[in-house]
């Protein structure tokens, strides 16, 4: 990645927009929020700036420091903020990006062809949420360094020695009035973060140092392979159906593109797209374009081929079992929402097509062995969901004549009204009796699963869709799954797992977790999904009976009722308690405790936690083993 002449970008190149007001007063409105997703969302932001300067060709190397007393340093080799009076605000044009809103080089044709970040706009945000600011350039000749706290200038720039360097470094400290709730970042993240930086940035070095620990540990990222080394570590653990990776690419005026593809002998579909470096979580025209593109290149090379000529290939048996990567860098592209989450250029969809329907079909004739198994696998999908959707019609049929198709076990409740009713999902025939006993029969249905449900995320979707479990939790809930979920259809305001507060309750609702996250996020992103926390045991003393969650509660009990005498009793499950016990303690909404599953809202957090429920259940021990060797540290309590 070869550095460009840093005179191409100057003082004159910064344009200011507008003031920076009211960022503390607001501060999710600019970042998100004040959580560990706007905390991250700092150090985002100042390394988008190093980003476009390397997507300029003017950088090559960066590097993120979290330093000991909580603050992160970014450091890179680009060109340099400039420091020459801004021709507007005749102050140095560094002070101006730092303490002016919308103040960037991103906002001029000139500076930069494409970009991610707007420079200015997120450095001075993260200027005005931090304790303070330490900003070194390198340029003209010089070191020049500015200091700034709570967003304001505390030093003027200083011209310090010379240097033949070039490069910008940033030291900030997150506000803690700001970001009450944690100021520690997490390495796992900023680590994920930087490695998918480095896939999309071929040939870009990124260093991750943590100076927090002893001694310093440093990561670096590097791939010279860009998005085919993306979709090699995509696929580690995952038998590959053709070793070669295909790859695309094509670079005009204003636009770049870059295609990797493999088909792996897995059920699910990974497909991630990127504009300017930034995760389209929610796709957009270019992922559109991957998609029309591959599924006709496949469809012709079958057909010239005359395979499986009886068989009609859809989009999704093609996608069944394939890793894709798309990346574009546009001009000026357009982002549908606040959140840029889906790309909104039009033209990217033809350009991304125009690519593929090139290319692709020359690599299908090149490699006719490979592609011959790519349209063997997709015969196998396109078979497996003609097989689905008979005994979908079959099951459907008999419901009409025998039933309303709700599973037998259900206990239904007598509303039907899905905005005060509730649904508890419970573990085995023990604990239904009494919870049947319990429920308020009017607004509080029951369902009972026979101990571990099946771990969806081991085994393909038809063979999930067969077990009876399974089936009865989609039939009793009433949205349908995956593309042909409709949350308005559910038959349930709550959906309740109801679980034994020991280690096979909790690994039942991990289990149920897996399901829903699957095969019904929207349940999970509309707070539909909460986990009862009944009580693993119970006090009773002359003053009456209490009840407590775990062993943590027991022990600090203990130590604040030292002079107390209390029998003590430690359920072996749900089935041990009286309907009394479990209406007071689990079901009743005056005294019960609910914890409500959310997702985090923020860039990347669907695709974050898709990953994490491939390392925690999928078919790869290797990924798993390294996950509790990483953080088998922070483990704390372990009830086995």
């Amino acid at each position: 990645m070869s550095k460009k002449d840093s005179n191409s970008y100057d003082s004159k190149d910064i344009k200011i927009l507008e003031g920076l007001e009211a960022v503390r007063k607001r501060p999710a409105m600019y970042i998100g929020s004040t959580g560990p997703n706007g905390l991250h969302h700092l150090i985002w932001e100042v390394l988008d700036n190093s980003v476009d300067e390397a997507m300029a060709g003017r950088c090559s190397k960066i590097t993120v420091s979290l330093e000991k007393n909580g603050s992160v340093t970014v450091e890179d080799d680009g060109s340099g903020i400039p420091v020459k009076p801004h021709p507007k605000t005749k102050i140095s044009a560094l002070t101006t990006v730092l303490t002016t809103l919308h103040a960037g080089g991103k906002f001029e044709s000139g500076a930069y062809t494409v970009s991610g970040g707007l420079h200015g706009v997120g450095i001075s945000v993260v200027n005005a949420l931090s304790t303070f600011v330490k900003v070194e350039v390198q340029r003209d000749g010089h070191v020049w360094n500015q200091d700034f706290d709570l967003g304001k200038p505390k030093t003027k720039i200083k011209r310090g020695k010379t240097s033949k360097k070039t490069g910008t470094k940033v030291n900030f400290l997150a506000d803690p009035e700001i970001f009450d709730e944690t100021q520690t970042y997490d390495y796992n993240i900023v680590s994920e973060r930087l490695r998918q930086t480095a896939f999309l940035n071929k040939g870009l070095k990124i260093n991750l140092v943590d100076n927090r620990v002893k001694p310093a540990t440093k990561e670096e990222f590097h791939f010279k392979g860009g998005l085919i080394d993306f979709v090699e570590y995509l696929n580690e653990g995952f038998e590959p159906l053709h070793e070669k990776i295909i790859s695309f690419s094509d670079q005009t005026k204003d636009s770049e593109i870059e295609v990797a593809l493999q088909w792996k002998n897995e059920d699910d579909v990974t497909v991630k797209s990127f504009a300017n470096n930034i995760h389209t979580l929610e796709g957009g025209t270019h992922e559109e374009g991957l998609r029309t593109a591959v599924t006709k290149a496949i469809n012709d090379f079958a057909k010239k081929r005359n395979l499986h000529s009886d068989i009609s290939l859809t989009g999704d048996d093609i996608r069944e079992g394939m890793t894709g990567v798309v990346s574009v860098r546009v001009k000026e592209p357009q982002f549908e929402g606040q959140t840029k989450t889906k790309l909104g250029n039009t033209e990217m969809k033809s350009k991304v097509q125009v690519l593929i329907n090139d290319e692709f079909p020359k690599w299908l004739t090149k490699n006719t062995k490979e592609g011959r198994a790519i349209v063997e696998r997709c015969a196998v999908a396109a078979k497996a969901r003609m097989s689905a959707k008979k005994a979908r019609e079959l099951t459907k049929r008999k419901s009409i004549l025998e039933t309303s198709g709700l599973p037998g076990k259900l206990a239904d409740c007598s509303s039907t009204d899905p905005t005060e009713s509730e649904l508890f999902i419970v573990e085995g025939d023990s604990a239904a009796g009494p919870a049947k006993q319990a429920r308020d029969s009017r607004v509080q249905a029951i369902l009972p699963i026979r101990g571990k449900i099946i771990n969806v995320q081991k085994v393909t979707e038809n063979r999930a869709l067969q077990n009876e479990e399974i089936s009865a939790l989609i039939k009793a809930i009433g949205t349908g799954i995956k593309t042909q979920f409709n949350g308005e259809e559910s038959r349930y305001d709550k959906i309740i797992f109801l679980t034994d507060a020991d280690v096979d309750g909790a690994h039942i609702r991990t289990l149920l977790l897996t399901f829903f996250f699957k095969f019904m996020p929207g349940l999970i992103t509309s707070g539909k999904v909460w986990i009862s926390e009944p009580p693993l045991y119970r006090l009773k003393a002359s003053s009456g009976i209490t009840y407590l969650k775990d062993d943590e509660a027991l022990n600090k009990f203990k130590k604040e009722n030292k002079n107390k005498k209390f029998d003590i009793s430690r359920f072996k499950g749900l089935g041990e308690m009286n309907a009394g016990e479990l209406w007071d303690t689990a079901m009743n909404p005056e005294t019960r405790t609910l914890i409500k599953v959310t997702l985090a809202d923020a860039k990347g957090a669907m695709a974050k936690a898709s990953d994490m429920f491939e390392v925690l259940m999928g078919n790869d021990v290797s990924k798993r083993k390294l996950f509790i060797e990483k953080n088998a540290k922070d483990v704390r309590f372990l009830d086995v």
